[in-house]
């Protein structure tokens, strides 16, 4: 399963990129903003990390709009992925542009039969928002499982991208599932790399070493 980081801090994605971490970045108009800046700056640095797909949302609603706004963001690079809503203009774009060579990640899914015709669109890429859908009492997880077996049943190409991630448990059973791609909020990526008992560990390590070197003066590592 591949993670995306869903965010435009660059400080982030550099510390995470340079773990080894990140296989994407997806980022849209609001995570764009909360950074301030020049907005097309911080694309550009984004785009030149990261080897991987980097998500760039259009914000027209209209199919012309989106077209003309998706040329321009795919000159950030090559692996520029324009993000389009889920509405009957976004398809609509999604199919011009695909047939274009571009990909596209077709954003704000909710349901199974979105999800289909974001495939049948030719989209790369489908996020549902699981988060969102757990926030008004529904199961978002269970859309991951519907999908996951309709896309198998016809073998669609397009990858499901699991949005709208929560907490690590999400990103536990997204994989269980066999999901294509999660996508975290840095916090989110921050808490799975932490365990209690690796700090414990790590700890008692360094006692005994320094106990071990104590005992031992002429030891040297």
């Amino acid at each position: 399963m591949k993670i995306f980081l869903d965010t435009a801090n660059l400080q982030s994605i550099r510390m995470y990129n340079d773990m080894g971490l990140l296989d994407g970045i997806t980022t849209n108009p609001s995570l764009l903003a909360r950074e301030g800046g020049d907005p097309q700056k911080t694309m550009e640095e984004i785009v030149r990390i990261v080897k991987g797909d980097v998500s760039l949302e259009v914000v027209s609603t209209e199919y012309y709009g989106m077209l003309e706004e998706a040329r321009k963001l795919k000159r950030y690079g090559s692996n520029v992925v324009i993000k389009v809503p889920m509405t009957p203009e976004g398809l609509r774009a999604c199919k011009t542009l695909t047939s274009e060579g571009m990909a596209v990640n077709v954003t704000l899914v909710f349901s199974p039969n979105q999800a289909v015709l974001a495939a049948k669109a030719g989209a790369k890429y489908v996020s549902p928002f699981i988060g969102r859908l757990d926030d008004i009492g529904q199961d978002g997880m269970s859309l991951i499982a519907e999908l996951r077996q309709i896309f198998s049943n016809y073998g669609f190409k397009t990858q499901i991208l699991v949005a709208s991630v929560r907490h690590p448990m999400h990103v536990v059973e997204a994989a269980k599932i066999g999901a294509d791609v999660v996508t975290l909020p840095p916090d989110v990526l921050g808490k799975m790399l932490k365990h209690p008992l690796t700090d414990i560990g790590l700890k008692n390590f360094l006692a005994d070493w320094e106990k071990l070197k104590q005992e031992n003066p002429k030891v040297r590592f």
